[in-house]
């Protein structure tokens, strides 16, 4: 299932490629593995992925000392900031950092390392109650402040667009991002590398890809639903 799945997603992505007149190369397809075993994610490897992307800190720790040390794991659900220390060394990039609280916490867990964490400001573009991120309008604010920490790395943006039947109706998400981000790459602030895009998820990776994504984050699109026991996801 997993490889079917596979292929079916890196042609969507192909497509979207053409259709926006991008070279395939400049994104990067984040399997989302939480809650997957393994084995599952042996499937997605054995085809050639190496970027799986994990919500919760102890599961992607446990995955990285189980898999493959090839595996690049990215950190993309809510990060609590008393679990920073647990996950800096083992995350390539955290694609969450939803507050300047937590980006300090990184800066001063990262610096008793010696690391430099590489980092996606994480963007409440539709203003959703439910969502954590910065709001559009405080975001380049944030951007000076944490440029300023020797040991955090600004490389991007990341949005979790609303949930939609429809996901053209994500397309002014996502563009809006886009428009913010070009604009930044354009201000050439010290120490931020505005090079990736995370946004898109398997409703919305294609309109996502069309608008500029850089990086998108397909879970059920590739390993199917998630496992539950009973009632409780795990």
């Amino acid at each position: 299932m997993v490889l079917e799945n596979l292929e079916e997603v890196n042609q969507r992505i192909l497509s979207a490629c053409k259709r926006a007149g991008r070279d395939p190369g400049e994104v990067t397809l984040v399997a989302v593995s939480k809650t997957k075993p393994a084995s599952m994610i042996e499937e997605a490897y054995s085809a050639g992925i190496r970027d799986f992307g994990e919500n919760k800190v102890q599961e992607l720790c446990e995955k990285y000392e189980e898999l493959s040390k090839d595996i690049r794991w990215h950190m993309i659900g809510h990060l609590q900031r008393n679990k920073v220390k647990q996950v800096i060394d083992k995350a390539v990039l955290i694609h969450s950092v939803d507050s300047l609280r937590l980006a300090e916490q990184i800066e001063e867990e990262a610096a008793k390392k010696a690391l430099t964490v590489d980092i996606l400001l994480e963007v409440n573009v539709a203003e959703e109650e439910s969502k954590f991120g910065f709001r559009l309008d405080d975001t380049e604010c944030a951007i000076r402040k944490i440029a300023l920490f020797p040991h955090v790395r600004i490389k991007g943006l990341m949005t979790i667009a609303p949930f939609v039947e429809n996901s053209e109706e994500n397309r002014f998400v996502f563009k809006k991002l886009r428009q913010f981000y070009v604009d930044m790459q354009s201000k050439n602030i010290d120490n931020v590398n505005m090079n990736m895009l995370s946004m898109g998820m398997t409703g919305d990776y294609e309109v996502a890809i069309e608008e500029g994504a850089t990086l998108v984050r397909v879970g059920t699109g590739i390993f199917g639903t998630r496992y539950k026991i009973g009632e409780n996801e795990v």
